[in-house]
């Protein structure tokens, strides 16, 4: 717990009244990232902090308070909407802005009357993709997840054998990453009837959610020179929610033999903010395999790996179908489970991707594979929660779902709490489902 500082005392408050609130997932202990307009503006995007219900404006921010030299050109990509370019800086220098504007929102902050002025609220805020996303890899990490799915279709073989060795992943579609608050459309595809034996062009009738959380990568690496795990923390920027959809019968026509393609590539929704590194510190927690299990090859092993490389991370799946928001009726809970659970850590999967020399750069995204926990309640997915489709699940208003429906709003929620610290939140990752195109 090294990096733990003052920005990470419980007790700290902000001038934004609303940071303080207790059920905020935006303390002044978070300060996440995000881009943003004005609502209804033609402005360029530029880059803000998330402060309770209010967003910091770096644009106005950057000239309007007092900074020192070294913090001044820190700024400078963020005054310009250029999160990428602060993500390429080292983790010390990020590490720098973190302090000053923790210390500029703080209660008594000389600053408070000159950053008044550069806040609004997120209510009229339009949010976009927070950074460029030059690539997306969506790993397999969560292994009750991986387990459940394949008992489903491999009941006598549900993990295959390089699953404890190695972190599974896929290259996904970053041009199709959006932002909460967005649509997605049903996908057409081919599809096997069951009992056919001619495939068929049609719209997906079991399109799913997976919860996962993704992380963007920070300072990249030359191509041919891989990142070790010593080096792994250097490399990770923050953390964001991730939804990948799932067309689950165009899956099981296609994937075999290379693995997913139409049925994941159609659309992926993340949250707005990026929840830093920095800012999760505190809920570091100890990692290791089960002793019965293989133990992770050299190169994804370190002895701050074992100590502290998982985190624990409250994660929840929310729906919301057409009938319930027309009937003004709140959304429900599916599940909830924790990140803990996640058989490799977020630098094991950074390390193992760049470990043949590939090239990773700031900005790149690599999700975590669906996050489920032990209990059959627990899964991250309807694959899950309806055992393929076997059995509906019951809605309050009596409704029933073994897959989402055309108008249903799946909304992902996470925070991070502990004695001792500040809870933190991620903000809601939500969109909503329409009807896919006519054939």
């Amino acid at each position: 717990m090294s990096l733990l500082d003052h920005t990470h005392n419980p007790e700290a408050q902000s001038f934004v009244a609303s940071a303080n609130l207790a059920g905020t997932d935006f303390p002044l202990q978070n300060l996440p990232y995000g881009l943003f307009r004005r609502a209804g503006s033609n402005e360029s995007a530029r880059v803000g902090i998330a402060i309770g219900d209010q967003i910091l404006d770096l644009r106005l921010a950057a000239s309007a308070g007092r900074w020192s030299s070294a913090v001044q050109v820190l700024l400078q990509p963020l005054a310009d909407g250029d999160l990428n370019s602060f993500m390429a800086q080292s983790a010390s220098k990020r590490r720098l802005v973190r302090h000053a504007l923790f210390d500029a929102l703080a209660e008594g902050s000389k600053q408070q009357s000159a950053l008044t002025a550069c806040l609004l609220p997120q209510a009229q805020a339009q949010m976009a993709v927070p950074c460029r996303i030059g690539d997306y890899t969506d790993f397999y990490t969560g292994i009750h997840h991986a387990t459940t799915v394949g008992k489903l279709f491999r009941p006598d073989n549900p993990l295959l054998p390089n699953y404890k060795w190695v972190p599974i992943g896929y290259h996904g579609r970053s041009s199709s990453i959006g932002v909460s608050g967005s649509t997605v459309r049903r996908p057409l595809g081919q599809l096997m009837p069951p009992g056919a034996e001619v495939p068929v062009r049609a719209a997906c009738k079991r399109l799913d959610h997976e919860l996962e959380l993704g992380l963007f990568v920070a300072g990249g690496n030359a191509l041919g020179e891989p990142i070790p795990m010593a080096d792994a923390d250097e490399h990770m920027f923050g953390v964001t929610l991730l939804n990948d959809w799932s067309a689950r019968d165009m899956q099981g026509w296609e994937y075999q033999p290379l693995g997913p393609f139409l049925a994941k590539n159609f659309a992926t929704t993340i949250s707005p903010w990026i929840v830093s590194m920095d800012a999760l510190e505190p809920f570091r927690i100890a990692f290791a395999h089960p002793a019965s299990d293989p133990q992770p090859l050299p190169y994804l092993d370190s002895d701050k790996n074992r100590s502290e490389g998982g985190y624990e991370i409250e994660l929840e799946v929310w729906l919301q179908t057409e009938t319930m928001r027309a009937a003004g009726e709140p959304a429900t809970r599916l599940m909830r489970s924790n990140f803990k659970h996640a058989y490799w850590t977020l630098a094991q999967m950074l390390t193992h991707h760049a470990s043949n020399g590939c090239n990773l750069q700031p900005g790149d995204l690599l999700g975590t594979g669906t996050q489920s926990g032990p209990e059959a309640s627990e899964g991250g997915s309807m694959l899950e929660l309806s055992l393929g489709g076997k059995q509906s699940l019951g809605l309050p208003n009596g409704e029933t779902r073994a897959f989402l429906a055309d108008g249903d709003c799946v909304s992902l929620r996470a925070f991070a709490s502990k004695d001792g610290a500040r809870r933190i939140g991620f903000g809601e990752c939500s969109a909503t489902i329409v009807p896919a195109p006519q054939v």
